[in-house]
């Protein structure tokens, strides 16, 4: 199989019908969503076109400072995101964030791309840049998941976590449980996802190599990659930030900070 499956102008252009139907449902029913959902839709064209020629050139030069520069850039990107999808989490820096998803996504990216893959050279932009994004695209949700649930758990169970201070537990003793429920939390969806994959769901990026010419078998390889990477690096970055994030809980004496709960 090599036939490529080409999408015309014309074709991308009928993709608006499908669009246009989430928005007649979100008009329907009052959700107000209708201008938010066009104007995603737009932001999404507009920026989808651009990383499309800013590739083209960026694979074309091929050059290891360009690759790093751009999957920094992404990195601080989730980080910014991770850290504003989190409800019960006010004001919480985004540098700490960072460091979690750029250690987690950079570790994950050596293996895949230098053990796995073995791209000649590790750093190729054609292999390195989409497997950053795909890493990155779904390691955001489950630390901001994560974040959300340790800040959300501490409060449900504040007066525990002070009677755990005031019979001298340490503050990371005291919070521990909260630690083990966030993290399962910034797990859950990749579990899930793993447990339907190939049978609920077709991924993207195995759709996206089938109808590429990919032989469906090999596809599915590279699928089991990418799932594979992807739980390593939700699991790695909700650990690092969970240990990080902690922390923050806390005043300089080891109590629970009064000013989270207002």
């Amino acid at each position: 199989m090599n036939d490529v499956v080409f999408i015309s102008n014309t074709g991308l252009a009928y993709t608006s019908i499908l669009l246009l139907i989430a928005a007649g449902i979100s008009a329907f029913m009052r959700l107000g969503l209708t201008r938010s959902l066009l104007w995603g839709a737009i932001r999404c064209v507009v920026q989808l076109s651009l990383l499309g020629y800013i590739l083209t050139w960026i694979f074309a030069v091929d050059r290891p400072e360009l690759v790093a520069l751009l999957v920094l850039f992404m990195c601080v990107v989730a980080a910014h995101t991770a850290t504003r999808r989190t409800p019960n989490v006010s004001s919480f820096p985004s540098a700490l964030a960072f460091i979690s998803i750029s250690v987690s996504t950079g570790f994950v990216l050596i293996i895949v791309t230098a053990l796995v893959i073995r791209a000649e050279p590790w750093y190729t932009a054609r292999i390195v840049i989409p497997i950053a994004g795909m890493i990155l695209g779904n390691t955001v949700n489950g630390m901001a998941l994560a974040l959300d649930r340790l800040y959300a758990e501490v409060k449900l169970r504040r007066f525990e976590v002070e009677a755990y201070l005031a019979l001298g537990a340490l503050p990371k003793e005291a919070v521990i449980e909260s630690m083990r429920q966030a993290m399962r939390a910034g797990m859950t969806p990749i579990i899930n996802s793993l447990m339907v994959v190939g049978i609920v769901s077709i991924p993207g990026a195995m759709t996206g190599q089938i109808l590429g010419g990919v032989d469906p078998a090999e596809a599915a390889k590279y699928q089991i990659v990418v799932m594979f990477m992807i739980a390593a690096a939700a699991a790695l970055g909700s650990m690092l930030l969970v240990r990080l994030a902690y922390k923050r809980l806390f005043n300089a004496d080891g109590a629970l900070r009064p000013d989270l709960w207002k």
